[in-house]
C-alpha cells in the first residue's frame, strides 16, 4: 500500500516538481539530480511527507536544500549559463515557456522562489511562507516585485516583436 501511494504521488508530480526546481537552479541535468535525490527522501520519511500540507512543497523545498548544502560543501557559485532547458511535458501541464524561464533566471533568487511556489506549485502564500521559511509579508513583497519585474521585461518583449 505504502510503496502504491507514493509510485502514485511520484507518476503524478515528478514532472511539476521537475519544473519547478528548474525554474529556480537554471541546469537541467541539477533539477533532475535535486529531484530524485528529494524524492528518494521522501520515500524514506513517506509517512511523514504524506501528512504534509503540501507534499509537492516539500520535495521542491528538499531539492533546493539539498542544493544550498552542495554548494555549501563546495563554496562555489553553480553557474546558471545560457543552456536553460525546459523538462518535456509528460503529465497534464504543459512545459514552461523558455522566454519566461529566460526572464525568470534574471529574478533575485528569493523572487524566483516565490514564483515558483506561488505560481509553478499553486500554493497560497501561508503555504508558500512555511515552505519557504519566511513571513506572509515577506512572500507578498517577493511575489509583487517578481511579478512587476517579469511584467515589465514580457511586455517589452512582447513589444519589440510586435514592431519589428
Amino acid at each position: 500500500m505504502r510503496q502504491l501511494e507514493f509510485t502514485e504521488f511520484y507518476r503524478a508530480e515528478r514532472d511539476r516538481c521537475l519544473r519547478a526546481v528548474l525554474a529556480v537552479v537554471g541546469d537541467r541535468q541539477l533539477a533532475e539530480d535535486l529531484v530524485s535525490e528529494a524524492f528518494t527522501r521522501a520515500w524514506m520519511s513517506w509517512q511523514k511527507v504524506r501528512r504534509h500540507p503540501a507534499p509537492r512543497a516539500w520535495i521542491v523545498r528538499t531539492a533546493l536544500n539539498i542544493r544550498v548544502s552542495w554548494w555549501r560543501r563546495r563554496r562555489r557559485e553553480v553557474e546558471l549559463g545560457n543552456a536553460y532547458e525546459v523538462a518535456d511535458a509528460t503529465g497534464s501541464d504543459p512545459p514552461v515557456d523558455p522566454k519566461l524561464l529566460a526572464v525568470l533566471r534574471q529574478l533575485p533568487q528569493r523572487q524566483r522562489e516565490v514564483i515558483v511556489f506561488r505560481v509553478l506549485l499553486d500554493l497560497d502564500t501561508e503555504a508558500t511562507a512555511r515552505a519557504l521559511g519566511m513571513a506572509r509579508g515577506t512572500v507578498t513583497a517577493h511575489l509583487s516585485r517578481a511579478v512587476a519585474t517579469l511584467r515589465g521585461q514580457l511586455v517589452t518583449e512582447q513589444s519589440q516583436e510586435g514592431g519589428a
